[in-house]
């Protein structure tokens, strides 16, 4: 399948700029830092399996890892099975079933570049992604700190997060001591006569030192700086690896209900990592 719309998205100045940008508020000045130089992709051109050299999977209901429900009450039961996590005609997918598996009643996944296969300490990160769509549906772009800290010490950069039950919005956020779960430093953004789950959509941030910027496609719609956090900025010198799941329950925005459809798939068109000249 020929990928017509890969093209990254880029900005044309080197160095780093202020100006004021739509969709943030009209009296702050954002640091905008542009990052162009290609270092890591997944294009996702070869059916099967997903990659092993850049992705491995979290299994299971985290009870194993001593987080039942992965820490935010949530029912899936992730896998790496093909019924939930394949590559097909150009696209990752990850698809959420309704079934009894291994004591749970949904399974889904989680990709990650976790151990090794993929972690870097500023840059652009970006993906282009079509989401699921039905109440307790929990898709979710993101990446955690590799540092020997404990969750959040580590610092997570949430990319792209939305409740399945709001098809327009999705949320950006950061989540430190002082500042996470229900507590995290966050804004949403909201489509306008669009809707998430009807089309591809480009999911990115561009990481600094002091800031990182967020965008939908081309529209950058907040800049969360230290002064913007509750705590330690812990975003200093510290690779972040990438992740990748759609979860289901959970503490974000609830179970399904019996309007919700399954199974539900989330299309992953690629993922493209940038750093500075």
């Amino acid at each position: 399948m020929m990928k017509k719309h890969k093209i990254a998205i880029k900005f044309l100045s080197l160095s780093a700029l202020l100006l004021t940008v739509l969709g943030c508020n009209p009296n702050e000045t954002q640091t905008v830092t542009n990052f162009t130089n290609l270092v890591w992709q997944d294009n996702f051109d070869t059916n099967g399996a997903p990659d092993p050299n850049r992705w491995t999977f979290d299994m299971g209901d985290g009870t194993a890892e001593g987080i039942p429900g992965w820490g935010n009450n949530e029912l899936q039961y992730y896998t790496n099975r093909p019924e939930n996590v394949v590559v097909e005609n150009g696209m990752l997918k990850i698809t959420a079933r309704r079934e009894s598996f291994q004591g749970s009643n949904y399974t889904s996944a989680r990709v990650l570049t976790k151990g090794g296969l993929f972690q870097q300490t500023y840059g652009r990160f970006e993906a282009r992604i079509k989401l699921p769509w039905g109440q307790g549906l929990w898709p979710a772009f993101w990446m955690l700190g590799t540092n020997s800290n404990t969750w959040p010490q580590r610092g997570e950069i949430d990319i792209m997060e939305n409740r399945g039950s709001e098809p327009t919005i999705i949320h950006g956020s950061v989540h430190g001591p002082g500042y996470s779960g229900g507590q995290a430093t966050t804004k949403k953004y909201e489509l306008t006569n669009d809707r998430f789950d009807t089309g591809f959509h480009v999911f990115g941030v561009e990481w600094g030192p002091n800031y990182i910027n967020y965008y939908v496609d081309d529209v950058l719609y907040n800049q969360i700086t230290p002064s913007d956090v509750t705590g330690q900025w812990v975003f200093n010198d510290n690779p972040f690896y990438l992740i990748l799941n759609v979860a289901v329950g959970g503490s974000f925005g609830g179970a399904p209900n019996a309007n919700t459809v399954f199974p539900q798939t989330m299309y992953v068109d690629y993922v493209r990592v940038y750093s500075q000249n």
